[in-house]
């Protein structure tokens, strides 16, 4: 399902885990997923972001997030993305827009695991600029969602059954 979105994409990436989580809980690992570090190069990306004087320059606030609170309906918010298209059984499309590019997380069940997307689409000159910049950081972020999300903790208890609505 993430196709039409890759369509025509700059940059597409994939990343497979191994995991016996539900969707929702991979993904609620995945966006809950915010260490110190990450908060910082978020500051530095403040700080880029205002002198390329880009449109959406302000830190997300990110925290734990539930399984439960994790919407797939497009329209509902994950962080600071805004839910595209879902289906809690098998994927998720997140996206952001912002004046020199739009970027999409997506997240895939697959056998054994699931697949972490990143898709991203310029909009104009500063994109790849603005890209080329974060991209080295962007692989250590990715493998760390991909770690949190896949995780298992002894808090969690045993592992939960979601149902879909249709």
């Amino acid at each position: 399902m993430t196709e039409p979105f890759a369509d025509g994409a700059d940059y597409v990436e994939f990343k497979e885990i191994a995991s016996e989580n539900s969707l929702r809980e991979f993904v609620a690992g995945v966006f809950g997923w915010s260490p110190w570090w990450v908060k910082g190069l978020f500051g530095v990306r403040y700080l880029l972001a205002k002198a390329l004087r880009l449109d959406t320059a302000s830190v997300p606030r990110t925290g734990r997030l539930r399984p439960e609170d994790v919407g797939f309906a497009p329209g509902d918010r994950i962080a600071f993305f805004t839910v595209r298209a879902g289906d809690p059984e098998r994927y998720l499309v997140a996206g952001v827009d912002d004046s020199h590019l739009t970027g999409y997380l997506t997240a895939e069940a697959v056998p054994g695991g699931f697949r972490l997307g990143t898709i991203v689409h310029f909009h104009n000159r500063v994109g790849p600029a603005y890209f080329a910049l974060i991209k080295p950081f962007h692989h250590l972020v990715i493998r760390g969602m991909l770690k949190a999300g896949a995780a298992r903790t002894a808090a969690a208890g045993p592992r939960r059954q979601w149902t879909a609505r249709r």
